[in-house]
């Protein structure tokens, strides 16, 4: 089935230089790069996309990190693009993703794990939403 699904190249891949490298990974298994900006997350687009997590323990660490610096947000479209953008990601810890995915091969930390992307086709609209209008 055809979907759209947000992705975000968080500020640590943006600084250490993987944008060219995250990218072609995702148009190498054939999805479609339907928007792209680099850009700063405001305040205001941070506490929408992690409104859930609001009053939890990391929320404010989470806030001021996806400020800290340019990011690269996407709109990719393809057959499946939420759960195979999942997949091209790894898990959440770094230290527990497989090699051969972006947070296995390039992760670091937890706090800063490379990537984001949608975890369903309603995240995903709520997301494109926050982060392009």
């Amino acid at each position: 089935m055809e979907q759209r699904t947000y992705c975000m190249i968080k500020p640590d891949a943006v600084a250490r230089g993987l944008v060219g490298r995250i990218v072609t990974r995702f148009e190498d298994v054939g999805l479609a790069i339907e928007r792209l900006e680099l850009g700063m997350v405001t305040p205001e687009q941070a506490a929408a996309n992690y409104a859930e997590h609001e009053g939890k323990p990391f929320y404010a660490g989470l806030v001021e990190y996806i400020t800290s610096g340019p990011v690269v947000k996407m709109v990719l479209a393809g057959p499946d693009a939420v759960p195979v953008v999942r997949k091209l990601m790894g898990v959440t810890n770094p230290k527990d993703a497989a090699p051969g995915t972006i947070r296995g091969d390039y992760g670091l930390t937890l706090d800063a794990n490379i990537v984001h992307g949608s975890d369903s086709p309603e995240s995903a609209e709520r997301e494109i939403a926050i982060f392009f209008g």
